[in-house]
């Protein structure tokens, strides 16, 4: 549902609801007017048009009013309160907007105009009772049901009031969660942007820093190797460039993204990996990856990405084996494995790379392992690959 179909059902609602106010603005009229009817009818006379008529017409005076009881809800109120004086069936738009009067809940106008609601029938039926023996009677016990009318009224104004303001407080709170939810789905595409530049940068300035270390402590080096190693850090420098804009490519408001690495671009990484000076052995026994998710072979390629980074970091100069096996059904599964390092242990590392490929492994819905077996330092992650 979007905005413009919330917009029109609330404006249905609503129309609804004044066409509900209005019926029940002139029920008294129909009520009145029926008796009224019915009553001539058994007596075997004519109507008496001459008291029906301004009735009626005030009645309708006061349904022309209630149009207005929004911008004036007092001056309305008081008015069609005040119609009750000369007419019957005027009682229904003066309880209208009575109650809608209630709904603001300004007391200072709605006792004078309770008053004025409450006392102007009784009043109404003292004029017509004049010289009648009952008249007391009558008066009393129209005084006392118009008490009670106006009670009711009052409280019923005040309920519909607390129905809106609950209604109210009920969209602001989803309002406000959603906003929430917008925020949180924004907080957790820039925690994945920055996992994606760590990534880009660590692996790129670990090549960089490997290759001018050789050319600083490599002094039997021809001009031709010197050049080539030259042209390598130039080439990575350029890359790393390439790839940061990539990353930063997802920040683009247009939505136009450029190609993410996946998993077909291992080979490249291993080739320019050893390139700079690191010993990598692979073993891919990988079955169908042309039919792995693209989401799933970019993590899985930086997952590799970052382990040869920390390799290079933690065990500089050692072999490392890299072995990719699985099939769609079965998942995919990635073992890096390096020499340990002297400080190296078999519990769980608090190093922030480690803290890092655990959760790209998570966010891909997988899981990451690591642990010292025979002397070399392994790392497990296991990722999911539908059927």
């Amino acid at each position: 549902m979007n905005g413009r179909d919330v917009d029109d059902s609330g404006v249905k609602g609503e129309s609804r609801g004044e066409a509900l106010r209005y019926l029940c603005a002139t029920l008294p009229m129909l009520v009145v007017g029926g008796f009224w009817i019915l009553s001539a009818d058994s007596r075997k006379v004519a109507p008496d048009l001459a008291r029906i008529a301004p009735d009626v017409a005030l009645c309708g005076a006061g349904l022309a009013l209630m149009r207005w009881r929004h911008r004036f809800p007092w001056q309305i109120a008081l008015v069609t309160g005040f119609l009750t004086l000369s007419s019957i069936t005027a009682a229904g738009p003066a309880y209208v907007t009575y109650v809608s009067l209630c709904t603001h809940r300004r007391w200072r106008q709605i006792i004078p105009v309770a008053l004025a609601v409450w006392l102007c029938p009784a009043a109404q039926v003292l004029w017509w009772d004049v010289g009648r023996l009952r008249v007391m009677s009558v008066t009393s016990v129209t005084i006392v049901t118009g008490c009670v009318i106006v009670g009711g009224l009052t409280v019923f104004g005040l309920y519909l009031r607390a129905r809106r303001d609950l209604a109210a407080s009920q969209r602001q709170a989803a309002f406000e969660a959603q906003a929430q939810r917008v925020e949180q789905a924004r907080l957790s595409e820039r925690v994945q942007i920055a996992h994606e530049m760590h990534d880009v940068l660590a692996h790129r300035i670990s090549l960089l820093a490997m290759l001018a270390g050789g050319l600083a402590h490599r002094t039997d080096l021809t001009a031709d190797q010197t050049r080539e190693a030259a042209q390598a850090i130039q080439e990575n420098a350029h890359q790393s460039l390439n790839e940061l804009r990539a990353v930063l490519g997802t920040l683009r408001r247009d939505g136009i993204e450029d190609p993410q690495p996946s998993l077909v671009d291992l080979d490249a990484l291993f080739d320019e990996v050893r390139v700079a000076g690191q010993q990598v052995e692979v073993g891919d026994t990988i079955d169908g990856r042309e039919l792995l998710p693209a989401q799933t072979g970019r993590h899985a390629y930086r997952i590799v990405q970052e382990a040869l980074t920390n390799a290079r970091k933690h065990a500089p100069g050692s072999r490392v084996r890299a072995e990719l096996g699985g099939r769609p059904g079965q998942g995919l599964w990635i073992r890096i494995s390096n020499p340990a390092p002297y400080w190296a242990s078999s519990g769980p590392g608090g190093r922030l790379g480690l803290v890092g490929l655990a959760e790209r492994a998570r966010m891909a819905g997988g899981t990451m392992s690591h642990a010292v077996q025979d002397g070399r330092f392994v790392l497990d992650v296991r990722l999911p690959w539908e059927a």
